[in-house]
């Protein structure tokens, strides 16, 4: 197997897909169901798995929700996961055929692990690497003992590659590996004209910072171990150690609290940087296939409002060449945007209705998700629903004249 995917560095861009989108839209569907019954653990495991746009979340911190140890959030976990399973088997939900296709059960274990690996870089979720991929395959029709022993290859890969980087940036004198051109990566910045106040001296995420999921490693430009959830975080922090253009940085500055769809959030950016020349770049790792999603739009505005008051520039880099600016230029078939537009007039698309216009007009989700920037539509993720936004929304129309697609 090539080491292209577990010693990340390349462009997510070729793997991330609609499909893949499609596959938390289905696990949100088995979650609501279940939340009819037992709504507290549904609702640990989409924390968990971070359905529905948020990052996935460390036992630690999904028990401090809760007051409930971090043993015991695993138990309630792995109890809803198993019931989640069997009621997707025995009402015969459409996510069994969506995930056999995807994870055949006559596939092999290179192949499938090479599937999840991919999968798990391009979505950010390397925290619950293990869970994810046990899932996927479990709903894909995998018996238990076959689905734990891939997932926990993909695990042992992502430890693997971990481990091989924090023994490499040990050793002070030891080549360092390729990392991110910073001047291109934050040529997307939007700047601040104040004056930058000075990076604050510690983590603001403080609940989970020792979690034992999370990967870690020494950073000699901050002189400790820094924790991180991911490799587009890693490669992100990697890229600000090795830079001379940098002259310190803090992981996960500030914890932005808001509300949404009902429920009070909080949202750490991923880290904050002073530059050489005096300025200061907030960024925050949002990969490619989410950019677009309204939860997203919201914890980026979000953090821009606070690095503009802090005298800071903004940056969401999502571990593309493919940023905001780049997704909203994208060059799109004018008669596909413009029959999307129409459509949005006057209704909503849903998953199907979605999937059907896309296969129809060629686009794909990079063309989507440029789309959805460019015109200032709303896409919502769980469940996946894409709307005219609420600005030029016109009213609704007359039952009689609504379609069906």
């Amino acid at each position: 197997m090539s080491d292209t995917v577990t010693e990340p560095g390349h462009d997510i861009a070729a793997d991330v897909s609609f499909e893949l989108v499609e596959l938390d839209e289905l696990v949100g569907e088995l979650l609501v169901e279940h939340a009819e019954r037992v709504a507290r653990d549904a609702r640990i495991v989409a924390l968990r798995l971070g359905i529905g746009g948020q990052r996935p979340e460390t036992l630690t911190r999904v028990g401090a929700r809760y007051d409930l140890a971090r043993d015991r959030v695993r138990q309630l976990y792995t109890k809803a996961i198993g019931r989640i399973v069997a009621e997707a088997a025995r009402s015969g939900h459409r996510s069994a055929q969506v995930f056999a296709h995807r994870y055949p059960r006559e596939a092999g274990d290179l192949r499938l692990v090479r599937t999840l690996l991919a999968e798990t870089y391009a979505t950010d979720t390397d925290l619950v690497a293990m869970e994810w991929s046990y899932l996927k395959l479990r709903l894909a029709g995998h018996d238990p003992a076959d689905a734990k022993r891939v997932a926990g290859y993909v695990m042992q890969r992502i430890m693997g590659w971990q481990k091989k980087t924090a023994s490499i940036l040990a050793k002070l004198h030891a080549p360092q590996e390729p990392t991110e051109d910073l001047h291109a990566l934050l040529a997307d910045t939007v700047w601040s004209g104040g004056t930058p106040a000075p990076l604050p001296t510690e983590s603001a995420r403080v609940a989970d910072g020792d979690d034992d999921g999370r990967g870690r490693f020494y950073l000699a430009k901050v002189g400790r171990d820094v924790a991180y959830d991911s490799a587009l975080v890693a490669r992100l922090l990697r890229t600000l150690d090795a830079s001379p253009a940098v002259a310190a940085f803090q992981e996960e500055p500030t914890a932005l609290t808001y509300h949404f769809d009902g429920r009070d959030q909080v949202h750490y950016p991923s880290v904050a940087a002073r530059l050489t020349d005096g300025r200061t770049v907030l960024v925050d790792v949002v990969p490619l296939d989410r950019v677009a999603f309204r939860h997203n739009l919201v914890q980026a505005e979000l953090a821009r409002a606070y690095a503009h008051d802090h005298g800071w520039g903004m940056l969401s880099w999502t571990g593309s060449a493919l940023g905001p600016a780049q997704l909203r230029a994208r060059p799109v078939d004018a008669a596909a945007e413009q029959r999307l537009a129409d459509d949005l007039a006057h209704g909503p698309y849903d998953r199907a209705a979605l999937a059907a216009v896309l296969a129809d007009t060629g686009l794909d989700l990079l063309d989507l998700t440029g789309l959805v920037l460019r015109n200032d539509w709303q896409w919502d993720r769980i469940p996946l629903r894409l709307s005219a936004s609420r600005e030029h929304r016109p009213a609704p129309r007359p039952p009689a004249a609504s379609r069906s697609r």
